[in-house]
């Protein structure tokens, strides 16, 4: 293991996530208190918090790796990285949902809602327990069920419906799996889990990480989890389908890299072959569903399946490669940046549902145009945006981790992936006018979509520097 202290119970060491869930439950019991306009106040401490916790995250990975209250949390790189990355999303989420929960009756709910599902993805990126993971799964998944059908209208409660049955199914499979894989290694924890579960029955070992990585990627919106995605994120409220394809696969995607990274380092099982074997089925499903979608939420759904699909290239060579661990924090951070000024621009325009409501773009909201063509060809990776240098580092991982054809698979998709963001693309600048206007635009998300398109062109320009600050010791 690193510098490690093996009973360190200082509160102080989840700071980040301290702070959130803190915010969150003063921020219930001042809302029922704070007359209508003035619950925007409970945003703002969210925001503040997320600040916070920021700073915190960024001062904590100064220090060496270790864990914290026995065990059962990493503070490594993979958990700073995705402190920051979850939190930053958190707040362009809020900048995207204040002016439009503004002096709702529920508006406290919300901005609780949202700072609970964020916590649960914290707890999943530094989960070092199986039954810690466990609770971060329950933790962000409830609150985003509410979120998903928080308009209370029938595509918002079908959303939630969808969403929580497929969360209940695959959440039970998790806890089964876990507790096959407790039965077999007699532990919980990873650093022991490594060492038992070599000398398990692989039997038992196969179906215990089956089923516990069907509940890690529902909540990373991969195959075979994907399911729910595309009704959830069509039938809810933009910000909060931002949310959804955001933040919880932050905190999923790092879950699933520690599990492959240390308790199943050495399990005498296939997982690698089965991770490369998913990772295809995602992007290829997400790409070939997203091909002649029309309403701009479901495209962007599926589009954010097959994202997760290049994601698991650095999971999948996890522990076989030098270049596994920055390829998945600098893809995750650039995926962030650039999916969420995507879906700014969806807020921007509420009246624009279809691909042909954004016809003569160009014309009437010339930087919104320019920063969706930045976000929807950057999630194709094309320089020099953030997820251009993720999709190459994590292309490059697998050639090093001796996965070469999942790199190829992985760049035909890429290139097959073009197809369905420039049919969004081009009517907005081909077109002379749309078949029903887009209306004004809200200036709170355009300003989010400017300044997410921005951050993901600047991060890719800066890559060098930040691929150099992700790499360190993981937690084992």
């Amino acid at each position: 293991m690193n510098e490690m202290t093996g009973m360190n119970e200082n509160p102080l060491d989840l700071l980040p996530e301290v702070l959130l869930a803190a915010s969150a439950v003063l921020g219930l019991l001042l809302g029922a208190w704070l007359p209508r306009r003035r619950q925007w106040l409970i945003g703002a401490m969210a925001g503040a918090a997320c600040t916070g916790g920021i700073a915190a995250a960024a001062i904590a990975a100064a220090d060496p790796a270790k864990t914290a209250f026995g065990e059962s949390f990493a503070i490594d790189p993979v958990t700073a990285t995705s402190r920051i990355v979850i939190l930053g999303a958190t707040l362009l989420v809020l900048a995207l949902a204040m002016p439009r929960r503004y002096a709702d009756p529920r508006e406290t709910e919300f901005y609780v809602l949202l700072q609970l599902a964020s916590a649960g993805a914290l707890m999943l990126a530094g989960a070092h327990d199986l039954l810690l993971l466990a609770a971060g799964y329950l933790l962000a998944s409830v609150p985003a069920y509410a979120l998903a059908g928080f308009r209370k209208d029938g595509p918002g409660t079908e959303a939630a419906l969808k969403f929580y049955v497929v969360g209940a199914l695959l959440g039970v499979l998790m806890l089964t799996g876990i507790t096959v894989l407790l039965a077999a290694s007699r532990t919980t924890a990873y650093p022991m889990l490594r060492t038992e579960l070599g000398e398990a029955p692989p039997g038992l070992v196969a179906v215990g990480t089956l089923a516990l990585l069907a509940g890690v990627l529902f909540k990373a919106g991969g195959v075979p989890g994907h399911f729910w995605v595309p009704d959830a994120i069509q039938g809810s409220s933009p910000p909060v389908a931002a949310f959804l394809t955001t933040i919880p696969k932050m905190g999923a995607l790092a879950a699933f890299y520690r599990l492959a990274a240390v308790p199943l380092a050495d399990a005498d099982l296939p997982w690698a072959d089965l991770v490369a074997v998913l990772s295809v089925a995602s992007m290829t499903l997400g790409n070939l569903a997203a091909f002649f979608q029309q309403d701009v939420k479901r495209l962007l759904a599926y589009s954010t399946i097959s994202q997760v699909g290049y994601l698991l290239l650095p999971v999948a060579v996890a522990g076989r490669s030098d270049l596994d661990q920055q390829a998945l924090l600098y893809y995750l951070a650039g995926y962030a940046l650039t999916n969420l000024g995507a879906f700014a621009v969806v807020c921007a325009l509420p009246e624009a549902h279809t691909i042909d409501d954004y016809r003569g773009l160009a014309r009437t909201h010339p930087a919104l145009l320019a920063s969706l063509v930045v976000c929807l060809l950057g999630l194709v990776g094309t320089p020099p945006t953030a997820v251009f240098l993720g999709k190459l580092e994590a292309f490059s991982a697998a050639f090093d981790g001796g996965y070469a054809w999942l790199a190829v698979v992985a760049a035909v998709n890429t290139v097959a992936s073009l197809f369905y963001y420039l049919r969004w693309i081009a009517p907005a600048f081909l077109a002379r006018r749309a078949t029903r206007e887009p209306g004004e635009a809200s200036r709170s998300a355009a300003v989010v979509a400017y300044g997410a398109a921005a951050g993901s062109v600047a991060l890719g320009l800066l890559g060098g520097t930040v691929l150099d600050v992700l790499d360190g010791p993981l937690v084992r």
